[in-house]
């Protein structure tokens, strides 16, 4: 690699990328179900005994997959989330009063991150109205209609998973495993992108990015996936 393009070279090693997640930091993860988790990045939080975590993401995962390990091991105080059901260790939580959860339906829970991530302050939604989901919102009427004022959403830190990405940290997903990852990619304050294969600058084809690297910082190498057998 030439001294020019070296300063588009984002890889770090672990050691260093883990420096940016801290305790009690809000820390935002894509992925579905534990597939899309970043397991690298997940595995060496909990090496480092980060916790209380303040976690963003679609779901609580499974007890020993993917984000699921860290909410099971009781190193995040507060859960954002659209539901916990695959993770019961997660329900027993919260129900203790050991972990605060705030459900957020799942389409309004990625508009709320997307917003973050394009720098809106909100969104206004009519999913909610009448439920306990209104509970404590501000109230807007426009033409005649009723919305909830939801928040937007951002975090100190993003930790994406990708299956394939250039030194600059242009970004391409494996499948379903691109679940909500390119919506926190946007909206971490540093976003950190564990990939599966790093490939030369000039390698991949504009037509294949789904992620542009302009909104990631750093990026670290994959030591392989544990979502596979999260059926077992």
């Amino acid at each position: 690699m030439t001294n020019e393009l070296k300063k588009f070279n984002k890889l770090v090693t672990l050691e260093e990328a883990l420096h940016y997640i801290q305790d009690g930091c809000t820390l935002m993860y894509g992925g579905f179900g534990g597939v899309g988790n970043p397991p690298t990045l997940i595995n060496g939080i909990i090496e480092k005994d980060r916790k209380e975590l303040i976690l963003i993401g679609n779901d609580a995962g499974f007890p020993k997959i993917g984000i699921g390990k860290v909410v099971s091991q009781g190193r995040a105080k507060r859960l954002i989330a659209s539901h916990i059901g695959s993770n019961p260790v997660a329900g027993q939580l919260m129900v203790e009063g050991k972990l605060d959860v705030e459900f957020s339906p799942q389409g309004t829970l990625a508009e709320r991150i997307r917003a973050g991530g394009v720098g809106l302050a909100g969104i206004l939604t009519d999913i909610g109205i009448g439920s306990m989901v209104e509970e404590g919102k501000e109230k807007v009427e426009l033409n005649g209609k009723t919305y909830l004022i939801e928040t937007a959403l951002t975090a100190d830190v993003a930790i994406i998973h990708a299956k394939k990405s250039d030194y600059f940290g242009n970004l391409i997903y494996d499948t379903s495993a691109r679940n909500t990852n390119p919506l926190v990619a946007m909206a971490g304050k540093i976003t950190i992108a564990e990939v599966e294969e790093i490939v030369p600058l000039g390698s991949l084809s504009p037509e294949e990015i789904v992620t542009p690297g302009v909104f990631v910082d750093l990026i670290v190498e994959s030591k392989g996936v544990d979502w596979r057998w999260a059926w077992e």
